[in-house]
């Protein structure tokens, strides 16, 4: 019965309520990050078709990713 340890009911809503931190946590990341440059970035890259900056905004969405996930598992 080893494998099946995060079937058990704490196990399996702290994992959904450490996923829904992480979520909320990045979402607040990249609206600051949206309020602190000079242009909305939505807007840049759909309307626009910024290939540059949506590369740059891939790039930091990964890192913030990396970094909430760092601090969640510990």
């Amino acid at each position: 019965m080893m494998g099946m340890e995060w079937l058990r009911p704490g196990v399996f809503f702290g994992s959904i309520l450490f996923a829904l931190i992480g979520v909320l946590v990045f979402w607040i990341c990249f609206v600051i990050i949206d309020k602190l440059t000079p242009y909305d970035l939505w807007a840049e890259i759909v309307e626009k078709q910024n290939k540059a900056l949506a590369l740059v905004v891939a790039a930091m969405c990964l890192a913030i990713g990396l970094i909430v996930a760092a601090a969640i598992h510990g």
